[in-house]
């Protein structure tokens, strides 16, 4: 059976490689989920002990770090998605 014109024909190792590339990144969405807050914890509370102003920066520190954690696995997922749709093209 012959593709339509325009369609790209792609190996199975391609294809093989694009799922794992996408395998790969999505499972290091809990390991940003962990360590993204865990950091803005030690560093808040590390602030807090050197400049006397418990919990605050703890606090601030941990939003940052849930708000950067949270940035980054939108952009993982962002690019697992168009890695996986790119590969179904045809």
């Amino acid at each position: 059976m012959e593709r339509p014109e325009g369609h790209k024909s792609r190996s199975r190792g391609e294809e093989t490689g694009r799922r794992l590339r996408s395998i790969g990144i999505l499972t290091a969405i809990p390991f940003i989920m962990l360590f993204g807050p865990l950091l803005g914890y030690f560093a808040g509370d590390w602030l807090d002990h050197k400049f006397g102003t418990a919990p605050w920066l703890m606090i601030l520190m941990l939003v940052l770090g849930f708000i950067a954690a949270g940035k980054e696995v939108w952009s993982l997922i962002q690019r697992a998605s168009r890695d996986t749709s790119d590969s179904s093209d045809f």
